[in-house]
């Protein structure tokens, strides 16, 4: 059982990942709908990933962050500050009309997850350096937790009052959301937290370096292919839901609400899971579940699924990626230099991240070549070469298993 100072410590790094993804899983949630609805063709909703590319470039400002922190006040510094400017741009765009300033808004969201990925990185860090190999498994659920939390409130709860409370107020909403979820970190404390010290300056070179580790070429494989079975899944299946002639409302439930409670608990799960069978079988079990997902979502699109199949399929689809998001969260920590912990966390996710955002908008145009089956069978493909992967390149033995 875990006692009070540790229940509070992980509801702090909760409340960080929870600020992130609540604007985050809102735009890229009702952007698509709202474009659907305005008949845009599939490729241009695909291009919508781009607006994620910070969070693919912030590699090359990670190792500022490392070099200028070291203590938890400097950590807590770097948090604070990128956060509010991150309420700060929403609640800009809040005064901004959809229709009209389609463009500016567009540009001021990418701004702000330029400040949400500098605070990635400190809070990335952060984690890595509270919480030793053992406990990282659960905290890294709670870093899933936070996300998929997240998509609950800003892909789905948020997303069903968009129609009563319209554009402004959702916005302004978001904004002090964002800033009310900093509370728990200003209270933080941790008197066994060790500030890093004597170590060289980090420099871009460091980005180098870190390919010189033992086992990190299957590692980075791994990274790109884990998700490469889901994403295009994600990324069209909210227009999929709208050709099949379902409502935004409906949309907010199906997909926001319940899919992402689904995220979130078995984000929850997956940390237990990897702490008990270890990294190596729950890599094979986690992939079978998503190629499970992929074929069940391309036989669905064979035919009009009924609501009760779409809900099966939307579940599948969610645990999978909870339990996948701990996994990558979980290995990805176990390949981080001293000194480097933020530079070498955001290295390997960027690269998730990337790999992610390719297949996201290349989805669209697939989808429009090929309808939704040519896309679902596509991705079938993907997830059985990341189950492939895993059962040729890994050892239960191994070093970092």
């Amino acid at each position: 059982m875990m006692n009070i100072k540790q229940t509070n410590k992980l509801f702090t790094f909760f409340s960080l990942y929870i600020a992130q993804s609540v604007p985050m899983s809102l735009f890229s949630t009702l952007l698509p709908v709202l474009m659907r609805q305005g008949n845009f063709s599939l490729s241009t909703i695909g291009l919508l990933q781009l607006m994620k590319l910070p969070w693919i470039l912030k590699i090359f400002w990670a190792p500022l962050v490392d070099r200028k922190t070291s203590e938890l006040s400097t950590y807590k510094r770097w948090i604070f500050s990128s956060e509010m400017v991150y309420a700060v741009l929403i609640l800009l765009v809040a005064f901004l009309d959809l229709k009209t300033n389609f463009y500016t808004i567009f540009a001021l969201i990418i701004l702000s997850f330029i400040a949400s990925a500098t605070q990635d990185i400190a809070t990335d860090a952060l984690t890595a350096l509270s919480f030793n190999r053992r406990e990282r498994g659960v905290a890294n659920s709670m870093q899933s937790m936070g996300s998929f939390a997240g998509a609950v409130v800003g892909g789905g709860l948020l997303l069903l009052h968009y129609k009563f409370i319209g554009w402004s107020n959702l916005m302004i909403s978001v904004s002090f959301f964002v800033m009310l979820a900093l509370v728990p970190l200003f209270f933080y404390k941790d008197k066994k937290f060790t500030p890093r010290q004597g170590h060289a300056p980090i420099r871009m070179k460091d980005l180098w370096l870190f390919f010189h580790q033992k086992g990190v070429g299957r590692q980075l494989v791994f990274l790109i292919l884990c998700y490469s079975g889901l994403i295009g899944i994600l990324a069209m299946v909210k227009p999929y839901m709208v050709d099949l002639g379902y409502k935004t409302g409906e949309i907010g439930v199906i997909f926001g609400i319940f899919g992402s409670l689904c995220g979130c608990l078995f984000s929850f799960v997956g940390g237990y899971v990897i702490r008990s069978v270890g990294r190596y079988y729950s890599r094979i079990l986690f992939a079978c579940l998503v190629l499970a997902t992929t074929l069940l979502f391309y036989f669905l699109s064979l035919s009009t699924p009924g609501k009760l199949m779409l809900y099966v399929a939307i579940f599948c689809l969610w645990a999978s990626y909870g339990l996948s998001s701990v996994l990558v969260n979980t290995v990805a920590m176990d390949f981080l230099r001293d000194g480097r912990e933020g530079t070498d966390f955001t290295l390997q996710t960027v690269i998730t991240h990337l790999s992610s955002m390719i297949i996201a908008v290349f989805s669209g145009k697939l989808a429009d070549c090929l309808g939704y089956s040519g896309l679902f069978l596509i991705e079938c493909g993907l997830a059985v070469s990341s189950l492939i992967f895993i059962l040729v390149s890994f050892k239960k033995t191994s070093h970092h298993e």
